[in-house]
């Protein structure tokens, strides 16, 4: 989840610092030169905790969910399981 996280933060800055120059040069021999940034939009830090908060807990639900599942199952092979003493 943190390597996750780091190649998403990496490549925002990434998108974040491009930055380009562009020289153009005429007939009569004069440049020009412009340069063009890209923006980064605002990122709603509020909603993405939130939504990583909530995205964890339903995580763990859903492995408690799967935990208790597993236990009943096995329970239930336990109790229909005979043993032969041979």
């Amino acid at each position: 989840m943190k390597k996750t996280l780091a190649l998403a933060a990496l490549l925002v800055l990434c998108v974040a610092c491009t930055k380009q120059t562009e020289t153009t040069v005429n007939d009569t021999g004069s440049t020009s030169t412009t340069t063009v940034a890209a923006e980064v939009p605002q990122v709603d830090t509020a909603a993405t905790a939130a939504a990583t908060a909530a995205t964890t807990e339903a995580a763990n639900d859903a492995a408690h969910a799967t935990g208790t599942a597993m236990e009943t199952a096995g329970q239930a092979i336990q109790d229909n399981t005979t043993t032969r003493n041979d």
